[in-house]
């Protein structure tokens, strides 16, 4: 575990990662000196990131201003996000795996233009947010996630829009996926629908969704990086978080 005033649900590797990082870029421009060495600022932007305490709490906690804080993570973050794979390089990875699981995740979010803001207003989820498209392998990993879209955008939608229905047919891997993409054809393999289906095709549909519900898991491990429970901040600043985010929990899956 680490810590900072309190305690940190991540292994040490994370911590050298970021500030491997993070010295890197200090390196390169030049710095001299700063409120805090490299492996403080990381442990603030994991602090930030996996606690999601606010840039209050943590200023008072690390001894800085808060818009310090507000800077040194945002640069952690910006460094992280710069490292996380594209949907090309992750299909490297993807097209060697036995099949993979499509799934899209709302990311609920309050600093929007107010209660009228109906482009980031999910009518499916009753609540304003973004949505984020997760690749997941037969394990539940994530193994890439999409830049942010309005919450309001349809899941095969946002599919198309990133070119995921493509890559993964141009990959040639069979892809589960829920309901919510019907008519994306290609690899991607979705329940079979009708109100009298027979026997066959019900049992079909049982297997299916018991294979897809492992890429549930995928959505549910990266809710346990509180910050993305409820983002407060503006929703463009949304892709770089999930992208940070993802590298992290690839560097924890790596050591475990």
């Amino acid at each position: 575990m680490l810590s900072y005033p309190s305690a940190i649900s991540l292994s040490t590797r994370s911590l050298n990662h970021l500030t491997t990082l993070l010295r890197g870029h200090r390196r390169t421009l030049g710095s001299r000196w700063r409120r805090l060495d490299p492996g403080r600022q990381a442990l603030l932007a994991l602090a930030h990131l996996r606690n999601g305490d606010t840039y209050a709490q943590l200023a008072v906690g690390f001894g800085i201003g808060v818009t310090t804080a507000w800077r040194y993570i945002r640069e952690a973050v910006d460094l992280l996000a710069a490292t996380a794979p594209t949907l090309t390089e992750a299909m490297r990875r993807i097209r060697r795996l036995a099949f993979g699981i499509l799934d899209g995740t709302l990311i609920s979010i309050d600093r929007i233009r107010g209660h009228k803001d109906r482009l980031h207003y999910s009518g499916k989820h009753k609540r304003h947010g973004v949505n984020v498209q997760v690749i997941a392998d037969p394990h539940g990993r994530p193994v890439w996630l999409s830049p942010a879209l309005p919450g309001a955008t349809h899941d095969l939608t946002a599919a198309r829009a990133h070119g995921i229905i493509a890559a993964l047919t141009g990959a040639a891997v069979a892809t589960l996926a829920d309901k919510a993409y019907r008519g994306a054809g290609g690899a991607i393999g979705v329940p079979h629908y009708g109100r009298d289906l027979p026997p066959r095709m019900r049992d079909c549909n049982s297997s299916h969704n018991q294979i897809r519900g492992i890429g549930e898991r995928a959505n549910a491990t990266l809710k346990t990086w509180r910050l993305l429970r409820r983002l407060r901040c503006c929703p463009q600043q949304a892709t770089a978080l999930t992208a940070a985010i993802l590298v992290l929990q690839q560097v924890e899956e790596q050591h475990g």
